[in-house]
C-alpha cells in the first residue's frame, strides 16, 4: 500500500462529511459554537436562583459542548491522517482555540454549584424530573468541593487551560512530522525507510539483522533528541504535579484516580502484585528464547514471531472478517452495527501514509459515529488491533445510545475493557478452533504477546510514570539522563537476569506518547484485568451473562466506574482479579511450552 495518501483508496479511508459536509459547513458551524460561547456569560448572575434557570443553563452548557465536540473531531480527523498539512493543523488550532475559550466562559459554573446548599439542591430535583437527569452529573461536580480553588483561580486555570494542554500535541506533530529515522536494510536486502508506524513490525521479523537494525536505527535518531523530548515530558509533568499542588491534592496521582473516582490503591496493588509474579514474565522469556533459538534473548528478540512469519499474514479484509465472526457472541445487533460501520460508514481510517499519526485509537460520542485510526501493514496483530478499536467504537456506540448526553461519555478508568474483551475472544476463539499444533502455538503466541505488553508492559511504564512524577515532585530536574537511568533501572527488573538489557533501551519512554495521558497507563493493566475475567464468564454462562456484559456497556457514566464493572460482576477492588489474569498469563505460557516440548 503506498504511503502517498491521496493513492489509497476511499474505501479504506475514514469519511468526515457525515460530521460537516464541507469545510463552509464546519465553518458555519463554529461562528455559530462562537456567538454561544459569548452569550452563555448570561446564565452566570441567574444560574442557581431556582430550579427552571439551574436547567436552563445545564442545557445550555451541554449544547454548546455537543457543537464543541464535532468541531473538534472534524479537526482531529482532519488532521491525523497528515500532521504535515498545515491547514488541516490550523484547523485544530481554531478549534483548540475555542475550547480555551469555552472553559474561561464556563470557569463560574463548578464553583457556582459546589457553592449551591445541598438541601437546596434536593428539593430543586425532587421537584423537577428533567433536573433529576443531570444528578450524576451534579454529583461528579459538587465531589470535587475540597478541590476547587476561588472563582479568580478557576478562572486563571481555564484561562491557562490551552498552554496547559499543548505538550502532548506538540510531541506527537515532532514525532510524525518532523523526527526522520533513516534507512535500514529489509528482509529483501533493500533499503527500507524507517517510521514510527512501522518499527514494531520490523522489531517481529523473522530476521535478526533487520530487528537489531531497526532497534538501534530508532534509537540513535531518539537519541539525538532525546534533551528536547525529555524537556516537553518535564513540562508536562510538572504541570500535572504543580496543578494537583494548587487544588490541594496529595499527589498528581491522587488527583488522576479521585477524577476516576477510584483510589491510589488500584494502581499499587496491581504494581505489588505483578512484581510478585515476575518469574512468570521470565518464564515466557525463557519459552521465546527456546523457540528463536537464541543463546540469549536480547531487547530486540522480544517482539519477534515465535513462528515463520509467513503465518502471521494478514489482509484487512481477513482482519474485518475475523473480527465480525468473533463479535457474533453479543449477538445480531452488536455484530451488524460493527458491520455497518465498517463497511458501509466508513467509520475505520486503515494504512499508514506519510505525515500519518502512528499507531490506533477510536473515537466519537453522543450524534456522532465512532471513528478508528489503524496503520494496519498486514499482520495478525493488527487484526488484534482491530478487534480492540472495535470495541471501544461498540463501547462507545452503546454508552452514547443509552444514556443522555451528561451521562453518554465513560470514563477512562473502564475504557479499554470492551478492547481487551474483544482481542481476548478473537484469540481465544481462533484457539479452540485450531486443529493443528502449528497454528494452535501461533495464536497462544498471540496470547501471551497481549497478557506481557497489555498486563506487565503497561505495570512497568505506570512504575516509570509514578517514579517521573515523584522525582518533580521532590525537586529533581527530569533531564534525559535521569529518565533514561530511571526507566533502565525498572526495565532491567521486568526483563530479569536472563535477558541481555541493550543500553538503548533507556531511550524507550521518548517513543511513548501514553506519558502525556497522565496516569492512563495503568488502566490498561486493570481492563486487562477485569476483561480476562469478563471472557471466562461469557465462555462458561454463555447468553444469560452475555446480557450483564451488555449492560455494562450501556452503563456510560450513569455509574461510577466500579459500579459499573460491578453490572458485569467484576469487582476490581479485589487483587483477586489480577492474580487471577495472571494466573491465566502462566496457563498459556504452560501451553505453548507443552507444545514446544511436543515438539
Amino acid at each position: 500500500m503506498t504511503d502517498v495518501r491521496k493513492d489509497i483508496p476511499a474505501e479504506y479511508k475514514w469519511d468526515i462529511t457525515a460530521l460537516y459536509a464541507d469545510l463552509a459547513a464546519f465553518d458555519a458551524a463554529f461562528e455559530e459554537t462562537k456567538a454561544a460561547i459569548v452569550a452563555f456569560s448570561a446564565y452566570e448572575p441567574t444560574m442557581t436562583q431556582n430550579a427552571p434557570s439551574l436547567l436552563a443553563a445545564l442545557d445550555a452548557q451541554m449544547a454548546v459542548e455537543l457543537q464543541l465536540h464535532r468541531l473538534y473531531e472534524y479537526a482531529q480527523l482532519s488532521s491525523d491522517v497528515d500532521l504535515s498539512d498545515n491547514a488541516a493543523l490550523a484547523l485544530r488550532g481554531r478549534v483548540q482555540n475555542l475550547l480555551e475559550e469555552w472553559a474561561s466562559a464556563t470557569s463560574f459554573v463548578n464553583p457556582a454549584l459546589i457553592r449551591l446548599e445541598e438541601e437546596k439542591l434536593q428539593e430543586w430535583l425532587a421537584g423537577s424530573k428533567e433536573l433529576t437527569a443531570y444528578s450524576r452529573y451534579l454529583h461528579g461536580v459538587r465531589r470535587f468541593r475540597p478541590y476547587t480553588l476561588s472563582d479568580e483561580g478557576e478562572k486563571l486555570l481555564a484561562d491557562m487551560s490551552g498552554a496547559l494542554s499543548s505538550h502532548d500535541d506538540i510531541r506527537g506533530v515532532f514525532a510524525a512530522a518532523d523526527m526522520q529515522f533513516g534507512k535500514i536494510r529489509g528482509e529483501d536486502g533493500k533499503a527500507l525507510q524507517l517510521t514510527a508506524a512501522n518499527f514494531v513490525t520490523q522489531l517481529m521479523s523473522s530476521n535478526r539483522r533487520v530487528r537489531r537494525a531497526a532497534f538501534y536505527k530508532m534509537y540513535e535518531t531518539y537519541d539525538q533528541f532525546g534533551n528536547t523530548l525529555s524537556a516537553l515530558l518535564q513540562g508536562f509533568v510538572k504541570e500535572r504535579v504543580t496543578v494537583a499542588k494548587v487544588r490541594g491534592f496529595e499527589s498528581s496521582l491522587a488527583a488522576s484516580t479521585f477524577n476516576d473516582e477510584v483510589t491510589p490503591d488500584i494502581m499499587h496493588n496491581l504494581i505489588s502484585t505483578v512484581n510478585q509474579h515476575l518469574d512468570v514474565l521470565y518464564d515466557y522469556y525463557d519459552v521465546k528464547r527456546e523457540a528463536l533459538g537464541v543463546p540469549r534473548l536480547h531487547l530486540y528478540d522480544v517482539y519477534a514471531p515465535m513462528l515463520a512469519a509467513e503465518t502471521r499474514t494478514c489482509t484487512y479484509e481477513q482482519a474485518v472478517e475475523l473480527v465480525l465472526k468473533t463479535v457474533e457472541v453479543f449477538g445480531e445487533e452488536y455484530r451488524n452495527v460493527l458491520e455497518d460501520g465498517i463497511r458501509n460508514r466508513h467509520w475505520v481510517d486503515v494504512y499508514p501514509n506519510r505525515g500519518k499519526r502512528d499507531g490506533a485509537y477510536s473515537t466519537g460520542g453522543c450524534d456522532i459515529d465512532p471513528y478508528i485510526l489503524l496503520n494496519f501493514t498486514g499482520t495478525f496483530d493488527d487484526a488484534s488491533t482491530l478487534a480492540h478499536e472495535a470495541g471501544h467504537s461498540m463501547h462507545t456506540w452503546y454508552s452514547s445510545g443509552n444514556n443522555p448526553p451528561q451521562d453518554a461519555s465513560y470514563t477512562i478508568f473502564v475504557a479499554e475493557v470492551a478492547s481487551i474483551v474483544n482481542e481476548l475472544l478473537l484469540m481465544r476463539g481462533q484457539l479452540k478452533e485450531a486443529t493443528d499444533d502449528a497454528r494452535k502455538a501461533e495464536i497462544l503466541d498471540q496470547l501471551m504477546e497481549l497478557y506481557r505488553t497489555t498486563l506487565y508492559r503497561q505495570t512497568m511504564f505506570a512504575e516509570f510514570e509514578e517514579t517521573m512524577h515523584t522525582l518533580c515532585t521532590d525537586g529533581v530536574p527530569l533531564t534525559k539522563e535521569v529518565l533514561c537511568e530511571k526507566y533502565y533501572e525498572i526495565v532491567k527488573r521486568y526483563f530479569g537476569p536472563r535477558v541481555v538489557c541493550d543500553q538503548p533501551i533507556a531511550m524507550e519512554w521518548m517513543r511513548i506518547p501514553h506519558f502525556y495521558y497522565n496516569f492512563y497507563v495503568y488502566k490498561y493493566a486493570t481492563c486487562l484485568s477485569a476483561a480476562s475475567a469478563i471472557v471466562k464468564r461469557i465462555e462458561s454462562e454463555g447468553e444469560a451473562y452475555v446480557g450483564k456484559y451488555l449492560d455494562f456497556l450501556r452503563c456510560g457514566n450513569s455509574r461510577s466506574p466500579l459500579d459499573s464493572l460491578r453490572v458485569a460482576g467484576i469487582d476490581l477492588t479485589r487483587p483477586e482479579v489480577v492474580e487471577d489474569a495472571v494466573a491465566d498469563f502462566a496457563a498459556t505460557v504452560a501451553q505453548y511450552r507443552a507444545l514446544q516440548n511436543k515438539g
